[in-house]
């Protein structure tokens, strides 16, 4: 299970302007704010922002400059996976370590939409144990042997909001590393991506050979 919310790109104009200080071709810009306040890139822009975006890293620098921000709900198990992107990526997360116990447990805490009849009722049971022992620690003055207990035994289909911030550039090389990988999160995750302004032309446009 995954849930991607709250999305916000932004900088698009900045950063098509800087795309065209190499050949000082700012006249040639045709880009516009329509109604809602979004920016649409012109004929002029977009196809400069196309040739860049083929020619390769070296020359898409502009790419980098737009910054994506969104909230997600992932499990752990598929955070320890996002983690390897380190470069240009920042998250805020909630914190296991000091709110695990903040509210009761309870199945919709944790990913289980691929889990078979006979390990979901006996999940259920771990649910139950995990809310015996957060109970515990609250009524028993918080003792760190229960905390211990909470963490230790969560497992790694618990879900964790962060608000992650990136640039179209990361995007790109999560897109191509991921878009086939066998968790069905990524698969969402890349679709998502898709939805992105621009992402047909800016992101997953195939390289030239």
């Amino acid at each position: 299970m995954i849930k991607l919310e709250r999305t916000f790109v932004m900088n698009l104009e900045n950063a098509i302007r800087g795309a065209r200080n190499p050949l000082n071709s700012w006249a040639r810009m045709d880009s516009r704010y329509d109604e809602n306040g979004d920016f649409i890139l012109g004929p002029n822009d977009l196809d400069l922002a196309k040739r860049l975006r083929l020619a390769g890293s070296d020359h898409r620098k502009y790419i980098r400059q737009i910054f994506v921000s969104v909230d997600i709900t992932a499990p752990l198990y598929w955070w320890k996976e996002y983690d390897t992107y380190k470069i240009a990526t920042v998250a805020n997360s909630t914190s296991t370590m000091h709110k695990i116990h903040a509210k009761p447990f309870s199945l919709d805490d944790f990913s289980h939409d691929h889990m078979t009849p006979d390990t979901l009722a006996f999940f259920e049971t771990l649910i139950d144990r995990l809310e015996a022992i957060r109970v515990q620690y609250m009524e028993n003055g918080k003792r760190k042997e229960d905390w211990y207990d909470l963490i230790q035994l969560l497992p790694s289909s618990y879900n964790q909001l962060r608000t992650c911030t990136m640039n179209y550039e990361t995007l790109i090389n999560i897109y191509y590393a991921r878009k086939n990988h066998k968790l069905a999160e990524w698969h969402t995750f890349c679709g998502w991506i898709q939805t992105l302004p621009y992402a047909d032309a800016l992101i997953v446009a195939k390289e030239e050979p």
